[in-house]
């Protein structure tokens, strides 16, 4: 006997699409454009999964849907929604459906999350829905973005926020892996406790432990007093490992030893301390080719990657860029400075910009705009006006040359302190530059690879040997840096 798929949604067009689909699958299928309707339904037996529109004419179906899963805890409900933010992610998880799909969606993928869920059915969709609030004082949305890209990340977040599960956040410098890691902490069960964020690239490499896991009294040169680490300020929450591949090896196998037996000594303590603090880690090195070169241990590796999570660049989701300006400019207007908006031939623009510095590069136009813009209107004009800076500052980093007999440490200096210098001179003494070191990582990195596929004919091989990397690593750097291949050689 077939089973009956109940759906729900106010469109007729939807409704009539989504019914061709599930019945050409082998489903019997009952539609409704009333979120009364199909909750009469569930709470009579009638259905084995309900696919349902979150916005109907009558009431909006997140409130009917603990009254639904309550009455039928087994029922599978995918939840489709047009509204594609984090929020809506969240919101659907927390109220217990086994599924958010974002629209437009592929009717494939429909057919196969209900084939998932008939088959496990019992096991994930049994899940009850949150009677706490995940909140924690929470009020704008920390992740902006409608895109297909970041709709991935949001139902990958959705389906973590109940667990402990070790996270592993991957992403280019500015990206915002951060705020992805707060969101983790602040909407999951641990967020009454606290969050703690380190930095590994900004920690003296010798001093790393100590930050870590707190050093006893007289346990070196200079401890007049006992520490305490980070793993026991963050006790009960969430301890965020920036920049992870920068960790010194000594200091990865101490914390491979805390991720497999949750214990760990402080430097100089002799007992062993039990902790309750679940670890999200992230960086914006390719960590395999880390272990390949004996700088990564290959089991911590696997320890902390238990659910991967990618962050992509902005140039991957340059549709979320009006949404993202937005957010930015009310940011700035809550912050004190004037209230501005922008025209839609200036955000056009700005969706042509390849955006190196992702999103924390954004985020800066936005502020320089909002503070230094005469015009309450930003447009066209002062958009070229920024990125025309930019592009000069580029090809002066372009025209660099080492002169043989020069040393090359000095020339380079020379060239960094002039360019600080103007950027200052530019800007003003009250708004420091932001992101510099990662701005020149990525201007000068994409020239360099550029400039070696060139003088190789494109031959991939070729150029690896000539930059000292292997081909795979080569390859994800061409497409990460979005560089275009002109020779298909190698």
């Amino acid at each position: 006997m077939a089973r009956l798929i109940l759906v729900a949604d106010d469109d007729l067009a939807i409704r009539t699409v989504v019914t061709q689909a599930l019945t050409r699958a082998g489903y019997e299928v009952r539609a409704t454009g009333s979120a009364h309707v199909i909750s009469r339904w569930v709470e009579a037996g009638e259905g084995d999964l309900v696919v349902t529109d979150v916005v109907m004419p009558d009431e909006n179906i997140f409130e009917l849907l603990p009254r639904m899963k309550k009455a039928r805890p087994n029922l599978p409900i995918v939840v489709m929604s047009a509204q594609n933010t984090f929020m809506t992610a969240i919101r659907a998880s927390e109220r217990g459906a086994y599924e958010y799909l974002p629209k437009p969606f592929d009717l494939d993928q429909l057919v196969r999350i209900v084939d998932r869920a008939l088959e496990g059915q019992g096991a994930k969709e049994g899940k009850e829905p949150r009677t706490e609030p995940a909140r924690n004082g929470v009020e704008d949305i920390p992740l902006v973005g409608r895109s297909a890209a970041m709709q991935d990340v949001y139902r990958v977040l959705a389906r973590l926020m109940n667990t402990d599960l070790t996270v592993m956040i991957t992403g280019e410098s500015g990206t915002g892996k951060e705020l992805v890691a707060r969101a983790l902490h602040d909407f999951g069960r641990r967020r009454k406790g606290p969050f703690i964020a380190i930095n590994m690239a900004a920690i003296p490499r010798d001093l790393i432990e100590s930050e870590l896991f707190g050093h006893e009294k007289g346990s070196f040169t200079g401890a007049a007093q006992r520490n305490v680490g980070r793993f026991e300020q963050a006790e009960g929450g969430t301890l965020f490992l920036d920049e992870i591949g920068d960790m010194p090896m000594e200091a990865q196998t101490r914390l491979l030893r805390v991720l497999q037996q949750g214990e760990y000594m402080t430097v100089g303590g002799r007992a062993a301390i039990k902790t309750d603090v679940r670890i999200v880690a992230a960086t914006n090195k390719d960590l395999i080719t880390l272990i390949e070169n004996g700088l990564f241990r290959e089991d911590l590796y696997y320890r902390l990657s238990v659910v991967p999570i990618r962050l992509p660049p902005l140039r991957e989701r340059l549709g979320d860029i009006p949404d993202l300006t937005t957010h930015f400019l009310r940011v700035a207007e809550k912050e004190g400075l004037p209230r501005k908006s922008i025209t839609a031939s200036a955000l056009e623009r700005m969706k042509q910009h390849d955006w190196p510095g992702n999103i924390r590069e954004l985020e800066n136009l936005v502020r320089r705009l909002a503070a230094l813009h005469p015009d309450e209107m930003i447009g066209m004009n002062a958009i070229e006006a920024e990125f025309a800076g930019l592009r000069r500052a580029v090809q002066k980093i372009a025209d660099v040359r080492i002169v043989e007999k020069v040393s090359s440490e000095d020339t380079l200096e020379g060239f960094f302190r002039a360019y600080l210098a103007r950027y200052f001179d530019r800007y003003g003494d009250d708004l420091p530059p932001e992101g510099i070191y990662d701005r020149f990582l990525v201007e000068f990195e994409r020239p360099l690879v550029a400039a070696a596929l060139a003088a190789t004919n494109g031959n991939q091989v070729k150029a690896a040997d000539l930059l000292g990397l292997n081909r795979n690593t080569l390859r994800k750097k061409i497409r990460e840096l979005g560089i275009r291949m002109t020779s298909a050689v190698g």
